[in-house]
């Protein structure tokens, strides 16, 4: 096993370096310490072809200009804040304005777009790059100095672990997440409509026109959001369902988990073979089909467009501060914020 480093190119002045975990089957995560971004993972498919199965960029320049968080870890808090505004301990917080007068992922200058202080770990069986973040109180809006540590780990059996650890020194509120977008077919060959996804969730999210949280708890049970059989992700394309209309046709919508570390969210390729495993601590995945996806730019050569990658973000709940009946996302000082999600890459 080993670890690769090399220029990723400048941003406002800034050295932007790429590192490249290779494992001894011959899989590949490359991640850049601009934002955490993992920029490529080259996974193998039924014939042993390794390609790539996440949408990124080759420099800094195309991530600053065009992505929409490509890869990145997004914070302080993942997901949409109602009016960019909050109140905690009695006192009222006003965040970055970002999304229709709302606060998304983090705000103007998110984790996603800050140069993180990097260091590499190399073992006999996992080599790691950790980043590492100080959020400074009233960064974006937020309270506190909060401390964060994000791990990339890939082991040999072809799974990639990423792991947050963070404290603050006031009460704040913290939902991170990577926000890589993934398509099996390999290198962009076709679009995730035909991907089969597995979800051990028995209720999501239900959204307003914005995309927040109405606080209501929807049933899965005989809808296009019923994945605990496996269904195709064009389903939910062609649903006429209110709530898959809503998502520009598809699904941008946090889902309750039932299960934890126990294979609660798999994504099979059937043309390619391959099939990614994901488990996690956290309560709930945000299932995004990339439906909003425009602007006129490429991905490598391939003309962006709806449906070329999809998203499982592993979180808390958004806008959680706004319902007292959703499991909070506060945490106090002397607290430890942690978080655990694996990616495994397999065949069918």
């Amino acid at each position: 096993m080993k670890i690769l480093q090399e220029s990723f190119g400048e941003l406002n002045g800034q050295a932007i370096t790429a590192y490249t975990m290779v494992n001894d089957q011959g899989m590949e995560v490359t991640a850049i310490d601009y934002g955490c971004i993992i920029t490529k993972i080259m996974a193998p498919d039924r014939n042993g072809t390794f390609e790539n199965v996440v949408l990124g960029f080759d420099t800094v320049d195309e991530y600053a200009l065009h992505s929409p968080y490509f890869g990145a870890v997004v914070g302080r808090f993942a997901g949409r804040i109602a009016g960019a505004e909050f109140e905690l301990e009695g006192k009222k917080y006003l965040l970055a304005k970002n999304n229709n007068g709302n606060h998304l992922h983090g705000g103007l200058q998110g984790f996603d777009k800050i140069v993180w202080a990097t260091e590499t770990v190399q073992k006999a069986d996992a080599v790691s790059v950790v980043f590492s973040y100080l959020s400074k109180d009233e960064e974006e809006g937020y309270p506190g100095n909060f401390d964060i540590k994000v791990t990339y780990t890939l082991t040999n059996d072809n799974e990639l672990q990423v792991s947050y650890t963070g404290e603050t020194d006031q009460t704040t509120l913290v939902n991170v997440t990577n926000h890589s977008y993934f398509n099996l077919s390999g290198e962009l060959k076709r679009d995730i409509l035909n991907h089969q996804l597995t979800l051990k969730s028995d209720q999501f999210l239900e959204l307003d026109p914005d995309l927040i949280p109405t606080g209501e708890f929807l049933s899965v049970e005989n809808t296009a959001f019923d994945f605990r059989n496996g269904r195709k992700i064009i389903d939910g394309v062609q649903s006429e369902h209110p709530q898959n209309i809503l998502a520009g046709k598809g699904f941008d919508h946090p889902f309750l988990l039932t299960e934890n570390q126990s294979g609660e969210i798999i994504l099979e390729d059937e043309e390619s073979g391959r099939v990614l495993t994901v488990e996690t601590d956290q309560l709930a995945v945000v299932l995004y089909t990339g439906s909003q996806m425009t602007g006129g730019y490429s991905v490598r050569g391939v003309p962006v467009r709806r449906y070329l990658g999809l998203c499982l973000e592993t979180q808390g709940l958004p806008d959680s501060i706004h319902h007292a009946h959703f499991p909070s996302s506060i945490l106090k000082k002397g607290e430890q914020f942690e978080s655990m999600t694996k990616y495994r890459f397999g065949v069918l």
